[in-house]
């Protein structure tokens, strides 16, 4: 099994900054890519962000610009970078791994799950 451990959430005023940190830990894939979700209160779980395990990313229009992901191969964990919030921001975000070399954007292409941190952008 693989155990994933969001942290780096909290609360900012809009225009502000946070970064968001996952770890990795228990089996371990020869290659795999990882994500970053969010999911609002009464909305779906969408995608954020995405990076493959060469190093291409990808990221939604609504956060394009703004976030950043990025990865330690070294230390298993993924990071989100994230200026200028806004308060549609607002969110629990979940990390999540597939392994592979693919870049996968769709939260059902996902096997393994953090437990999220919560993001609340005051405006």
């Amino acid at each position: 099994q693989v155990q994933l451990v969001e942290s780096g959430g909290g609360l900012v005023q809009a225009g502000g900054s946070l970064r968001l940190s996952c770890a990795a830990s228990g089996r371990t894939f020869s290659s795999y890519a990882m994500g970053w979700f969010r999911q609002a209160p009464g909305k779906e779980r969408e995608f954020v962000a995405a990076i493959s395990w060469s190093g291409t990313s990808t990221w939604s229009d609504s956060v394009k610009g703004r976030f950043t992901i990025s990865r330690d191969r070294t230390k298993n964990t993924v990071y989100l970078q994230m200026n200028s919030l806004k308060s549609e921001d607002t969110a629990v975000y979940y990390c999540a791994l597939q392994g592979g070399w693919r870049l996968p954007i769709r939260k059902d292409e996902y096997d393994y799950w953090g437990q999220g941190t919560q993001v609340t952008v005051s405006s």
